[in-house]
């Protein structure tokens, strides 16, 4: 059986992270990370620690909130945290897919297709180390909240998460 490591979008998602420094290698897992609570438990770590990859649309166009894992998005702050008039809307997957290149239960925060507007939650900071999903359903990979931004060109904001 192939290893979800060969996956192209997870080599995509390695790819992204070498050329952009970072030392983090993705990491394959025994059980899936499709959901938060899924990830937590594959990795042995606090459900906040786990970064959910969400794809809303705002005025028709994809933008992505990086939310904690324990943490549910403040839909109506998002417009306002990427400086963007309207409302937020949950993108379904076949925006998600166009605009990211992932499947959801996969969608990693680098590596898209095309450039997305990024809002992070801020409370990610919580955490010395948080884990992002890496373009396959049984990939994530290790990262700070320093370097997610720095990865992402995301805005670390407060306010666009509240406590699920």
């Amino acid at each position: 059986m192939a290893s979800a490591l060969d996956n192209p979008s997870v080599l995509r998602v390695q790819q992204a992270l070498a050329s952009a420094g970072s030392e983090a290698r993705v990491i394959e897992l025994a059980e899936t990370a499709r959901s938060a609570e899924d990830a937590a438990r594959s990795i042995g770590t606090p459900l906040g620690s786990i970064v959910k990859s969400l794809v809303f649309t705002i005025g028709g166009h994809p933008v992505m909130a990086l939310v904690a894992g324990d943490r549910r998005c403040d839909v109506g702050a998002l417009p306002a945290a990427l400086g963007l008039s309207g409302s937020a809307k949950r993108a379904d997957a076949d925006v998600v897919r166009a605009a990211t290149g992932f499947a959801i239960g996969g969608v990693a925060p680098i590596g898209h297709l095309s450039v997305l507007p990024i809002a992070i939650d801020a409370s990610l900071a919580r955490f010395d180390t948080v884990y992002a999903a890496a373009g396959h359903p049984h990939c994530v990979f290790p990262t700070t909240c320093d370097e997610l931004v720095r990865l992402t060109g995301g805005r670390l904001v407060e306010g666009i998460s509240s406590e699920a």
